[in-house]
C-alpha cells in the first residue's frame, strides 16, 4: 500500500499520518508472515506467541481498513490485505501447511505494498529485504518461544549479511550514498540504517536481536515511504529546482549576477537580502529575477519557499544575464530537461555559427528569387547580432539587394530583447501601411513564441521541422518540466544533445497565428473544444509553421 504518493503529481511525499501507518502496518505483516512461514518447523505453536501474531495480525488488518478509507488506497487491496493477514495466525494454530502457503500469498501482497511504484532492480532489491525481514522475524520469534533453541546464529548472520548487501546496492542506486545528504536528509538516514541494523542484529543476544531486525525493518519501510532529496547543485550547472510545487531555474548558477526564472510571478531574494520581484522579460516566457549570489552554498528564497543553492567559486559567461541572459537560460533548461548536467560555458549570442550564417545566406538569396529589391536589417550589438548583420548585408549585396531602412521586407537577426521591440514596431507599421510587402523575416534563434506571435505572420529559415516527432517530444518534455515555458530552437538544441550533425537542408517556414473557429474575442469555446495550438506538443503556442519552400540552395 501506498502510504506516500502525492495524488496530483505522483511523487512520494511526506505525509506524516500515513507514514505513521505505513511504520506499524508493514513490519507487523511482516511478522506475521514470518511466523506463518516457519511455523511448520515446530510441533506446536506456544501461546503466548499465538497470541502475539493474533495481535499483530489483527492491528494489521485494522491499519489496512483505514488506509483503504483515509489515505485513498486500493480497497481490494486492502481487503486482501486484511483477511489474508487474519488467516495466518487461525491456520498456523490448526493447519500449519496451509498457513504457510497463506503466509507466502501475504508475504507476496506485503512486498508489492512495499515496493509500489518502483521497477526492475529496484524492485527485487525490495523483494530480498522484505522477504529477508519476514523470514528473519519467524526465526526470531520461534527461536524465543523455544525452551532450547536451535544453533541460529550462522543463519542470523547470513540473513544479516544478505539485508546489508541489498540496502548497500540501494545506497549506490539512489546516488546519496557518498555526499551529505546520507546524514541530512530522512531519505538518507533511513537507508544508512537500513543499512547498519542488519549487522547490529546479527550480532546481538537473540532475545534482542527481534527488536534489531524489527528497526531494520521500520527504516526500510521509511526510507520506501519518503521523498527522495533533489540532487545537490553543482557549481557552474544551471540549476532547475522546485519550490513548493513551482519550478525555478537559476543560470549561470555563478557568484555574481544571476536570472531566476518562475513560471509565475514573486519575490525572490537571496537569503537576508533586498527582495526582488520577478517580472516580465521582452521574447522571453515566465518572470525573471536579477539577484547577486554569493560564492559556496547559500539560500534562494522564493515567496518563502528555500532553494539550495551552491555556486562554487568560479565565474559564468558573461551574457548569462543582461538582455541575453533569458535565451541562454532557456537553452540551458533544454539540456536539464534532457537529464544532462552540462556546466554552462558560453551562451548563444556568443557567437554565430556556421549553420545559422549559411541559413541566413539562403535566407537572403530566397528573398532575391522572390524579387525584393531591398531589406531592412535589425542586429544588435552582441558578438553573434553584429555577425548575423553582415552576413545579411553581405549576402544582400551578392544579390544586388539594397539594405536600407522601410524596406520591402525586414530581417531582425538580433537577441530577444531587440527582436521584441522591432517586431512590436514592425506590426504597428503594417496595421498603419502597407509596410514590408515582402513580409517580416527572423534568424532560427528568435523561433519562440512570444517573438513571433506578436506578428501576424513572419517567416524563418530552419534546418528542421518543428511538427516532426523530436521537436514535439522536446515540447513535451520542457512543459513537463517547466509548465507554461515556450520551445526554443537553441534550447531544442540542446536538447538533442552534443554530437547530432546539423541537417544539410535549409527551408523557409512561416508562422502565424490560427484560429480554426473565428469567434470573437469574449467568446468562449465550445465544452470539451480546445484553443487551436494550445496543449503541450506545440513549438509555437496558438499559432502554426509550415513550410513554404523547398530546400534551398
Amino acid at each position: 500500500m501506498d502510504h506516500g504518493s502525492h495524488p496530483v503529481t505522483g511523487s512520494a511525499g511526506l505525509d506524516l499520518a500515513a507514514l505513521v501507518v505505513r511504520l506499524v502496518l508493514l513490519p507487523a505483516t511482516a511478522f506475521v508472515a514470518g511466523v506463518g512461514l516457519l511455523r511448520p518447523l515446530v510441533d506446536t505453536l506456544p501461546r503466548r506467541l499465538w497470541q502475539v501474531t493474533a495481535v499483530l495480525g489483527g492491528l494489521s488488518a485494522a491499519l489496512a481498513v483505514v488506509s483503504a478509507v483515509a489515505f485513498d488506497v486500493n480497497v481490494v487491496g486492502a481487503i486482501v490485505h486484511a483477511v489474508l493477514v487474519l488467516a495466518v495466525p487461525v491456520l498456523s494454530a490448526r493447519r500449519p501447511p496451509v498457513g504457510r502457503w497463506i503466509a507466502v500469498a501475504l508475504l507476496v501482497l506485503l512486498v508489492l505494498e512495499t515496493a509500489l511504484g518502483r521497477s526492475g532492480v529496484e524492485f527485487a532489491i525490495d523483494t530480498v529485504y522484505v522477504g529477508g525481514t519476514a523470514v528473519w522475524f519467524g526465526l526470531s520469534a520461534l527461536s524465543l518461544a523455544r525452551a532450547e533453541p536451535p544453533r541460529t546464529g550462522p543463519l542470523s548472520w547470513t540473513l544479516g549479511g544478505v539485508l546489508t548487501l541489498a540496502a548497500a546496492v540501494q545506497l549506490v542506486l539512489s546516488g546519496v550514498a557518498f555526499d551529505r545528504r546520507l546524514y541530512e536528509t530522512l531519505f538518507g538516514v533511513a537507508l544508512l540504517a537500513a543499512f547498519v541494523l542488519p549487522v547490529v542484529a546479527s550480532a546481538l543476544w537473540r532475545r534482542v536481536a527481534i527488536v534489531g531486525v524489527a528497526a531494520a525493518f521500520l527504516a526500510w519501510s521509511a526510507f520506501v515511504a519518503v521523498p527522495k532529496p533533489a540532487d545537490l547543485p553543482v557549481p557552474g550547472v544551471p540549476l532547475l529546482a522546485d519550490a513548493g510545487g513551482s519550478p525555478v531555474l537559476v543560470s549561470p548558477h555563478r557568484p555574481g549576477r544571476n536570472l531566476v526564472h518562475l513560471a509565475e510571478p514573486a519575490s525572490v531574494s537571496v537569503g537576508d537580502g533586498p527582495l526582488v520581484e520577478a517580472v516580465a522579460r521582452p521574447g522571453a516566457s515566465g518572470f525573471w529575477a536579477e539577484v547577486e549570489l554569493p560564492a559556496g552554498r547559500s539560500e534562494l528564497e522564493v515567496d518563502g519557499r528555500t532553494v539550495e543553492v551552491d555556486a562554487g567559486d568560479g565565474a559564468g559567461p558573461a551574457g548569462a544575464s543582461g538582455p541575453d541572459g533569458p535565451e541562454c537560460a532557456t537553452t540551458a533548461l533544454g539540456g536539464l530537461v534532457a537529464g544532462r548536467k552540462d556546466v554552462l560555458t558560453s551562451c548563444p549570442a556568443d557567437a554565430l555559427s556556421e549553420e545559422d550564417a549559411d541559413a541566413l545566406r539562403k535566407l537572403v538569396g530566397f528573398l532575391a528569387a522572390r524579387k525584393a529589391d531591398s531589406v531592412t536589417v535589425v542586429g544588435d550589438s552582441s558578438p553573434r547580432g553584429t555577425a548575423a548583420a553582415q552576413v545579411v548585408q553581405a549576402a544582400a549585396a551578392a544579390h544586388h539587394l539594397t539594405v536600407r531602412p522601410d524596406a520591402a521586407a525586414l530581417v531582425v537577426v538580433s537577441g530577444w530583447t531587440k527582436a521584441a521591440t522591432t517586431l512590436d514596431g514592425a506590426a504597428a507599421a503594417q496595421r498603419e501601411r502597407p509596410a514590408y510587402p515582402y513580409g517580416l523575416y527572423v534568424a532560427p534563434w528568435l523561433l519562440t513564441g512570444p517573438l513571433v506571435n506578436s506578428v501576424a505572420g513572419s517567416m524563418v529559415p530552419l534546418r528542421f521541422d518543428p511538427r516532426e516527432q523530436a521537436a514535439i517530444s522536446y515540447a513535451v518534455a520542457l512543459d513537463n518540466a517547466f509548465p507554461g515555458e515556450n520551445p526554443t530552437v537553441t534550447g531544442f538544441q540542446q536538447w538533442l544533445g552534443p554530437g547530432q550533425p546539423a541537417a544539410p537542408r535549409v527551408q523557409v517556414f512561416a508562422t502565424a497565428q490560427v484560429n480554426a473557429m473565428p469567434m470573437n474575442p469574449d467568446q468562449p469555446h465550445a465544452p470539451g473544444m480546445d484553443v487551436p495550438g494550445e496543449g503541450p506538443g506545440f513549438f509555437i503556442p496558438r499559432g502554426t509553421v509550415v513550410a513554404i519552400s523547398l530546400p534551398l540552395d
